[in-house]
């Protein structure tokens, strides 16, 4: 169950930090508590069921933290974490020979996780039928140039998720101050990066995403926009295949909240 922790002072004795959970967007922490190489903090629930806050305690040691976990409905849980990479490309990028990853004709080179699979390719389109499991692709990559076009119904909501960790969200929604969650909208990584401007357009039509991502560095142009300009990616977003950062990793396609179709779905990855 991968999830993701940040930590730095406010000020000269406080700790404060952020964290995302296996589900939900990234959460604030007002306050964490260190002492004899013990770290403890709660965490309020957020689309977990229970009422109480989820409450933490480490042991740091060298790179790594370890200790349990009470979650908001009261189970014990186990866990383990360390230190996240930087992911900083020591050389400059070059590309490689762009490829295919659908063929329009099937699902071949894809495989589905967390769910009954309701892919389909329909005339040239990739086609998630109905609520179901997340399409994963069998290649993996490490930096990359993404292309791909993305079509949803009235209230849809999927994500491609960048090496299977770094959800850019899909969704039919625009963000306001009404928003119940800071998701991003369309063109944002889920909970972490805002899109500089409304770049989407209406439920049923098709929007293309082109994704650059080198090391943390993510650079989105959305419908031919520049929504996010090389931002740092802090983490993990909720539902990641895995926290493992220094690995290569896959693409993955939401389809656990609904319909949604996807096509001419093309990856440039670096040499």
């Amino acid at each position: 169950m991968p999830s993701w922790l940040e930590i730095h002072w406010s000020g000269d004795r406080v700790l404060v930090g952020q964290m995302v959970g296996v589900v939900g967007s990234v959460r604030p922490i007002s306050r964490l508590d260190f002492a004899n190489d013990t770290l403890r903090w709660a965490l309020p629930p957020q689309w977990e069921g229970g009422t109480g806050d989820f409450q933490f305690v480490g042991v740091f040691r060298g790179d790594t933290l370890a200790g349990s976990l009470t979650t908001s409905d009261g189970r014990q849980v186990a866990w383990s974490g360390h230190r996240a990479p930087a992911l900083a490309r020591k050389t400059p990028v070059t590309w490689g020979v762009p490829m295919r990853l659908f063929s329009g004709r099937d699902v071949m080179g894809w495989h589905v996780v967390g769910g009954e699979n309701q892919w389909k390719a329909i005339a040239g389109v990739l086609t998630n039928t109905q609520r179901g499991g997340n399409l994963v692709s069998d290649p993996v990559f490490g930096d990359f140039k993404l292309h791909l076009e993305v079509r949803f119904p009235k209230d849809g909501n999927s994500g491609v998720y960048l090496r299977g960790r770094y959800e850019a969200q899909v969704e039919d929604s625009v963000v306001t101050s009404e928003s119940k969650e800071a998701t991003g909208g369309l063109g944002a990584i889920y909970g972490f990066l805002l899109p500089n401007q409304n770049a989407a357009k209406g439920f049923g039509e098709w929007q293309t995403y082109d994704i650059t991502l080198v090391g943390r560095m993510v650079t989105i142009v959305l419908n031919g926009k520049e929504v996010i300009c090389r931002q740092n990616i802090p983490g993990p977003t909720g539902g990641a295949l895995d926290s493992d950062e220094e690995k290569m990793g896959p693409i993955m396609l939401q389809g656990d909240h609904g319909p949604v179709e996807y096509r001419n779905i093309m990856i440039t990855p670096a040499k």
